[in-house]
């Protein structure tokens, strides 16, 4: 008698699912996640395989049912129903680049999980798979601390206050630590663990819990002190511990003098001297980060409840940026490089709700509410089930109050379900392997490959071969492809580049859109260059971005986003022509942008822009004035108004349009506006019309300031002062000419000269 060979491979494919958190591409775009979700992908596929193979030979192998296991499969369930449904069926399907969510690699956790709870049938099987998941969870806490160093073979490194360790983002490192850190715990209260492995949970368990701290995320942390007092709560109650009780204690008591001491120190230079604790110590809602989750999760509850659709099946999963942008909040724009884009909501359950709807929410929820069933039940038994089942629910407190402030994404599920399914083989075996005779599961005698298995088996591994191809090998080569043009793009590559991107989008893998819009984005860095008159068939390949991104329209019909790339584009063409038809053209792009995201602030920019190509400055004034009312507190959009209205002046010579663009001008300086070399210039002349000196000293101030080293703006300030009678300063201005023109004679003379005029000396 002995196992199937098939059920061991399975098992060995599961173990080494385990170490996929630790996976980084490096040489990829979205190093942290891409890699992770690919191999992971392909590790399921062949996993489909064998399995299959393995339930037609032994039917025992087939999985049996539980209430976690109806929950998942509920969700699964309703995260297909509502990619049918979508707004944008493919992007839900197959997800984003940056984040490789999508249908299509959720199927793979709920057959991963299913595998799991059908071959690992023993307590050495789960034993082996937690062991590695705590070792790749130390390791990637290990990773995270090693990139406070300046080790270049570290992704991330730097002196990095806040680390992210192999997750590339510090709140979805921060969740995935907080699940292990609590698994290594729990095994570490149970009896039958031996010192020496107690000693290394413990010791593992407190790294991730350091690492997680290290994180300085907020809802992190708060989910980690909410899931240890609850530990303690329940350990003492039922266990009637006077350790436990007395741990909870004295954890209230931290928390609570923690509490006291950030607010009353949180103005000392302690804390503002360090950001971890100036971070940590913030307890206002009024932070700029808190203000952007609570105005995302306002327009994600706007667009759910836009509709009875939407309410009950949401805008389809991957696509929490429809709403988002629909009902944006122009508050979010607080310059041009202003994070305006949010494709998911910062908080999973809100996420859930405006993605999936309803019934996506219910079925979600019902994962967490089977998990606390079965824990419930696994408190009533005394000892090590006990144990397991007090650690988990403090873990499952201290993850959702975790999800509440971000999202989940590969490594997070994969060890979020992983212990789901150890969970559920407890619930369903016990834990003890004695308790596996009675399940019928039976070891059965080996049996030979009949020709219609061994048939079936050649076509499935030639399918899982093409599948891992076509879905992991393909994408991963255009992947590969788009950071190649990058580098040439830098190097100044430019026929190098081009060929990449062009070989990156011709793929036309998942991921296409993001090449498209990287290989657009391209074009317009390069246009801005003084040489573009030198790069070759540019007009050609411009037009050739065009239409790719024509393409991301017709597949994403409710994104704003390719219509401002192509209003960019076409802007670009037709700036040099005032009668050009490009012009024109952006002006469509940039409507159909507005129709889908009204109030999203750059893109009155474009419009007004666009006017600018054509000539018109009256219409392109008004459309950045439609900007300063959706969004008042912007610099740069005064500054616009004010070189649009100066220069409508200029021409009819209008001086009171020349000092109403001076107000202007000021009001983008009084609200943080810096100031060019280029702009400085034009600020000068402006003032110079109206009269107004003292604006003059102002802007050569703000010159000397940001360019100390430039001699002429010293001099020209000293000028400035002169003629508002402030001759002291001058002479100090002249003086500091001097200083800085030791080499040159003639500037020097010039400056001394100057001083002596005004009654100094040099």
């Amino acid at each position: 008698m002995s196992e199937p060979a098939l059920a061991k491979w399975l098992r060995w494919l599961i173990y080494a699912s385990a170490l996929v958190p630790l996976i980084i591409f490096s040489q990829y775009m979205s190093p942290f996640h891409f890699g992770k979700v690919v191999v992971l992908r392909s590790i399921v596929q062949v996993m489909v395989a064998l399995y299959l193979l393995l339930i037609w030979r032994d039917r025992s192998y087939l999985p049996k049912g539980h209430l976690i296991v109806w929950a998942f499969v509920a969700f699964t369930a309703a995260f297909t129903l509502t990619s049918i449904t979508s707004i944008a069926p493919m992007q839900s399907f197959w997800g984003t680049l940056e984040r490789m969510g999508g249908l299509f690699t959720f199927w793979h956790y709920l057959v991963f999980f299913m595998i799991a709870i059908s071959v690992m049938r023993s307590s050495r099987d789960r034993q082996i798979l937690l062991d590695l998941m705590i070792a790749a969870g130390a390791a990637s806490a290990i990773y995270g601390f090693l990139q406070k160093t300046d080790w270049s073979f570290i992704l991330g490194s730097g002196g990095r206050s806040r680390i992210f360790g192999t997750l590339g983002n510090p709140a979805l490192f921060a969740g995935y630590q907080i699940l292990v850190a609590f698994l290594a715990l729990t095994l570490s209260f149970m009896r039958r663990t031996s010192k020496n492995w107690r000693i290394w949970y413990w010791g593992a368990g407190g790294l991730m819990l350091l690492a997680a701290l290290s994180t300085a995320v907020r809802g992190s942390l708060i989910g980690i002190a909410v899931g240890a007092l609850l530990w303690a709560l329940l350990w003492s109650v039922l266990n009637r511990s006077k350790r436990a009780k007395i741990a909870l204690l004295t954890g209230l008591s931290g928390l609570v003098a923690f509490v006291f001491l950030g607010i009353m120190f949180r103005n000392t230079s302690l804390v503002q001297h360090s950001s971890y604790l100036n971070r940590v110590t913030d307890f206002s809602s009024s932070t700029f980060t808190v203000k952007t989750r609570f105005w995302a999760w306002s327009a994600g509850l706007k667009g759910w409840s836009e509709n009875p659709k939407t309410i009950a099946l949401g805008w389809g999963p991957e696509n929490f940026n429809v709403p988002f942008s629909k009902y944006f909040n122009p508050k979010f724009f607080t310059a041009p490089g202003a994070e305006t884009f949010f494709d998911r909501a910062h908080n999973m359950f809100m996420e859930v709700l405006v993605t999936m709807g309803l019934v996506g929410t219910f079925s979600y929820i019902g994962i967490f509410v089977a998990l606390f069933w079965t824990l419930a039940k696994m408190m009533r038994v005394s000892g090590d089930e006990r144990a397991i089942a007090i650690g988990f629910t403090a873990m499952t407190v201290a993850y959702i109050i975790h999800n509440a402030f971000i999202f989940d994404t590969s490594a997070n599920f994969l060890t979020f379900f992983m212990i789901l399914a150890f969970v559920t083989h407890i619930a369903q075996r016990g834990l003890d392997d004695g308790k596996l005779q009675a399940t019928n599961y039976k070891l059965q005698a080996r049996k030979r490959w009949t020709g219609p298995q061994v048939t079936v088996a050649m076509v499935m591994g030639i399918v899982v071969v093409a599948t891992v191809y076509a879905t992991n090998v393909r994408p991963s080569l255009a992947n590969y492809a788009s950071t190649r043009a990058i580098v040439a793009g830098w190097q100044g590559d430019w026929v190098g580049a081009v060929n990449k991107y062009r070989e990156a989008i011709d793929y036309d893998t998942p991921g296409r859109y993001e090449y498209r819009h990287r290989f657009a984005q391209y074009l317009l860095e390069v246009s801005g260059s003084p040489d573009i008159a030198k790069v070759p068939n540019f007009h050609e390949v411009m037009l050739q971005a065009i239409s790719d991104v024509k393409n991301n329209v017709a597949e994403n019909p409710q994104d704003y986003l390719p219509h401002l790339y192509l209003s960019r584009l076409y802007i670009t063409l037709g700036k040099d022509s005032s009668k050009s038809l490009y012009n024109d053209l952006a002006l469509q792009e940039s409507a159909r942008a507005l129709e889908i995201s009204p109030t999203f602030v750059r893109t009155y920019y474009e419009v007004a822009q666009a006017y600018i190509n054509k000539g018109d400055l009256e219409n392109a004034f008004i459309w950045f004035e439609k900007a300063q009312k959706l969004q008042p507190d912007v610099a740069v959009t005064y500054w616009y108004m004010g070189t649009v209205r100066y220069q409508i002046a200029a021409k009819s010579q209008d001086i009171a349009g020349t000092k109403e663009a001076v107000g202007y001008f000021s009001a983008a300086l009084e609200k943080g506006y810096s100031l060019t070399e280029g702009d400085a210039q034009k600020l000068v002349n402006a003032f110079l019309q109206v009269g107004d000196m003292k604006s003059v000293v102002a802007v050569f101030q703000n010159l000397t300031v940001s360019f100390p080293a430039k001699s002429q703006y010293w001099s020209s300030l000293a000028t400035a002062y002169v003629k508002i009678g402030r001759i002291q300063d001058a002479i100090s201005a002249a003086r500091k000419v001097i200083e800085l023109s030791s080499g040159d004679a003639a500037t020097q003379a010039e400056a001394e000269q100057f001083i002596r005029a005004l009654g100094g000396t040099p």
